[in-house]
């Protein structure tokens, strides 16, 4: 790895400047940025033969930090899935996550400084899940990382891994896409649809106008407080709130959220809380919209160029409500239409719902590392050049 690669046992991410201004970055929508800034965390090394990478695309609000880099660090958010001796274990792999393109964690994004010096705020541009691919596969180019093993994302990191395989199969000897869709239902649009009403009509948004800093906080609490209700099932929520009072001393001071009577009104109202301290309104747009327009099989895709195909392994769970099997079987079936074998496993042990990926499912976590270790077991490399001229 490059010297500029980020250091074993730093918190922070490392930030790597990619397309220049007088090269920038052309988005699918036909709009260019740049420079574009990517947050990155580096995690293992790279083994001799140069084949043990793996590239950790995180969820909607997640970041760089997939799991911590040494014992007194803060925990990742995947630490489950990702770390010594965990299924993409980093005493083996060199792994790789980065703040998407569009966040508020490092990468560029609507907090980013704009050409007028000023943050772009609501004139960032329309972003969609290939151009965060784009800018993943350009980090990887500025790393001197020129083939991967796998391809590893859940939620809305599984979508990217899904694009990144039908677009550039030739990439990575396998993905696993977890929990993840190939386009939004109606009912996922409808979801997102209340989140932007909210996030839009609170009186603080100011038409897009609001200072750094400041913002709809009660718009993009509500948003937060309907999108974790899509995150657990119904089951998870009765067995752990009930009809349970709220517990004295839980009321938050001062607080621009309805607080109510029952305890998980308060479990919602800390989850807000918690998400408004880290999380920009803009950025939260910008990214439901690049998952709602996501229709992943509508775009001429590139699998024919790989040979050998990659390996496809899709994981959903029985008690998603958000993207539950239906969806992968769906990804399932476009894909053998096009030749390409998937496999997918579907989990009944947990009834957490759709965070259960991010949860420890040993028979998840069990059949992921299985998956993995095939793909070293194998050593498959496909005529595929380099990512840096793809």
């Amino acid at each position: 790895m490059p010297a500029d690669q980020h250091a074993p046992h730093e918190r922070h991410p490392h930030v790597a400047e990619l397309y220049p201004s007088d090269r920038p970055m052309r988005l699918a929508s036909g709009q260019q940025i740049g420079p574009v800034h990517v947050a990155y965390e580096v995690y293992g090394e790279l083994n001799e033969a140069r084949d043990n990478a793996v590239f950790v695309c995180h969820a909607l609000t997640g970041d760089s930090h997939v799991t911590r880099h040494h014992a007194d660090d803060t925990p990742g958010w995947w630490e489950h899935m990702v770390g010594p001796g965990r299924p993409v274990d980093t005493d083996h792999h060199l792994v790789i996550c980065a703040n998407v393109l569009g966040g508020c964690a490092g990468s560029e994004g609507p907090r980013s400084a704009g050409p007028d010096g000023r943050p772009y705020g609501p004139d960032f541009p329309r972003i969609a899940v290939a151009d965060m691919v784009s800018a993943h596969r350009a980090l990887l180019a500025r790393l001197g990382v020129d083939r991967l093993r796998a391809v590893v994302g859940g939620s809305l990191g599984g979508m990217q891994a899904l694009e990144w395989l039908l677009r550039h199969p030739r990439d990575a000897d396998g993905f696993l896409i977890v929990a993840a869709t190939s386009r939004q239902s109606a009912d996922n649009l409808a979801w997102n649809a209340i989140a932007r009403f909210a996030i839009r009509n609170d009186a603080e948004f100011r038409d897009g106008g609001y200072d750094p800093g400041d913002g709809p906080g009660a718009g993009l609490g509500t948003a937060r407080m309907v999108a974790h209700l899509t995150y657990l099932s119904e089951r998870s929520l009765e067995r752990k709130f009930g009809r349970q009072p709220r517990r004295e001393g839980t009321r938050l001071h001062p607080s621009p959220l309805v607080q109510g009577d029952f305890s998980v009104e308060s479990y919602l109202e800390h989850q807000a809380e918690k998400f408004l301290r880290r999380f920009d309104a803009h950025s939260y747009l910008r990214l439901i919209d690049a998952m709602d327009r996501f229709d992943a099989f509508a775009v001429a895709d590139r699998l024919a160029l790989a040979e050998p195909p990659p390996e496809v392994l899709l994981h959903s769970f029985e008690h998603d409500r958000l993207f539950g099997p239906a969806h992968s079987d769906r990804i399932q079936a476009e894909l053998a239409v096009r030749g390409l074998a998937a496999r997918h496993e579907v989990d009944h042990s947990c009834d957490v719902g759709h965070d259960a990926f991010l949860l420890d499912v040993p028979p998840f976590l069990d059949t992921a590392r299985d998956f993995l270790d095939r793909l070293g077991d194998t050593g498959r490399r496909a005529d595929a050049g380099a990512l840096l001229s793809r």
